[in-house]
């Protein structure tokens, strides 16, 4: 767990890699949930079986959206930003899914601090945050996020 208690400590970290997570497992359950949380059940997520014949991934894949939400969970279990009082997720720059994210793979976030600002009643940090497959050379999910920590 990385811990930033000021601004300034938080700026010598700009242009440096900040922290790794732990690994994740993606199970078929948390697949299955996503795409009924989402209204998202397309055979390629949820039809291991017809994904099993028919998918050149041999298998069932996650949804895009489903690595781009795992985001938040992997960058609060390992960054603390206790000075302000409130972060936000303030959006996203861009966002990229180079590779499949294999059904009982595991994954986990990677997050690089790219940009510091001081606004008037925040700061606003840019993070190139990466989700990588154990075992695969591309990211499954590349995106450059937004958060903004309140005072």
């Amino acid at each position: 767990m990385r811990t930033f208690d000021t601004p300034e400590s938080l700026e010598a970290e700009v242009g440096k890699e900040v922290c790794v997570s732990d690994w994740l497992t993606i199970s078929q359950e948390r697949v299955n949930k996503f795409a009924e949380a989402t209204d998202d059940p397309q055979w390629i997520h949820v039809d291991i079986e017809r994904a099993k014949r028919e998918s050149p991934f041999g298998g069932t894949i996650a949804h895009g959206f489903l690595t781009l939400s795992l985001l938040p969970k992997f960058f609060e279990s390992q960054v603390e930003l206790p000075f302000g009082k409130m972060s936000i997720n303030y959006g996203t720059n861009k966002v990229r899914f180079p590779s499949p994210m294999l059904v009982g793979g595991r994954v986990r976030g990677r997050f690089s601090l790219l940009s510091v600002e001081r606004l008037p009643d925040c700061v606003q940090s840019v993070w190139k945050m990466t989700v990588e497959q154990e075992g695969s050379d591309k990211p499954v999910c590349v995106a450059e996020s937004v958060l903004r920590r309140y005072f």
